[in-house]
This record gives structure tokens, sequence and C-alpha cells, in this order.
């Protein structure tokens, strides 16, 4: 009995890491494909290519955005990338898009209308499409399935809760501590001088 529950401790850890792990994937300007985050240092960073699993070095002067910023234009306003991603796994039952390098602009725009029918035809680009859908296959590729960000938003939450908690009281001891040195403070009916109590 021990041992099936270490076994399934261990497969919910593994869940939790794939569920953040969005945000750990990169796309650093001027390098081709996606990079998964190793270790930050204090001026650069190490990430592993998702193509060949080779480590580069990446420096605070390059440009680099996670998966898990990015948003796309829509008519009501942007919408996140992972549920664009995750919009075509649902279409694409979860393997990879098959499509051709010279695929026509209007293509391009017929299958992503079908993924993400409210996409702002003006300014997103066909370029951005491709991005989109190149790394979509890239990341299906490498077994990272899962786009969701619960369990990141729950974390965040948690953390803003507890930092207004810690805000809260830290207020509350300022409060305490002004009324008891009112308290040891009292005038001396006969001087104007003050004295401690």
């Amino acid at each position: 009995m021990l041992f099936i529950k270490k076994i399934l401790i261990f497969a919910f850890r593994n869940v939790k890491k794939i569920k953040i792990m969005l945000k750990d994937i990169l796309s650093i300007s001027g390098k081709p494909g996606l990079f998964k985050l190793i270790s930050k240092g204090k001026n650069l960073f190490i990430a592993e290519s998702l193509i060949d699993q080779k480590r580069v070095p990446v420096y605070s002067r390059d440009k680099v955005v996670s998966l898990g910023d990015i948003t796309m234009y829509s008519n009501e306003g942007d919408v996140r990338l992972p549920q664009i991603l995750n919009s075509i796994k649902q279409k694409e039952e979860g393997k990879p898009i098959s499509f051709s390098p010279s695929i026509s602009v209007e293509e391009l725009k017929t299958y992503f209308s079908q993924v993400f029918p409210d996409f702002d035809k003006d300014r997103v680009y066909p370029s951005d499409i491709r991005k989109v859908m190149n790394w979509y296959n890239l990341l299906i590729k490498s077994g990272l399935t899962d786009f969701d960000e619960e369990v990141e938003q729950v974390s965040e939450e948690s953390k803003i809760n507890e930092n207004e908690n810690i805000c809260e009281s830290n207020v509350e001891k300022n409060v305490e501590k002004e009324d008891t040195n009112v308290d040891k403070y009292v005038e001396n009916e006969n001087s104007d001088e003050i004295q401690f109590k």
C-alpha cells in the first residue's frame, strides 16, 4: 500500500511540473526553435534547445520571452497562448499539425480561424500563425502536451493572499506599537516635560 502511495505522489508531482512547464519554455530571438529553462544566474541563464537538446547560455542582452507570457490579438482583447495551443491540441487530437512549409497565406488563416475564430485578422500576421503552428509541433514532439496554467494561477493567488495577510499583520503590529508608545508617555502636571512611566 505504501508503494502505491509513493507512486501516486510521484505521478502527481510530475503532473504539477508539466502544468507549470509552459512558463519555463522560452523563445530566444535569433535562435531557432524553443528552449527549456534549465538554471538561472545573476546575469545569464542556461537553456536547453527542444530541437537538439544542446545547452546554451542566454545573457541579459538577449531578447527572451516565455511562452506563458505570450498573448495574441483577438477582436475582443488579448488571448493567452496556452488557450490557443489547447484549441489546436483539441482539433488535432494531440497529434502534430501536418502542413507544408510552402502553405499559402489563405490556408494559414483558414486553419487558424478554425482553432481561434476570433483572432484579429489585421494585427495577427501569417508569420505569427506559422510560428504558433511550428511551436505547437515542437512542443508535441518534445512530449510537452499539457498547456494548462491552473496550478500556477492558484500559486500566484495564494502568494497574493499571503502577501496581503503579511501586510495586514504588519499594519496591526505598527498600530499596537504606536498605542503602547503613547501609553508610555505621561505629561507631568507641574512642568511641560514629558516623562516615561
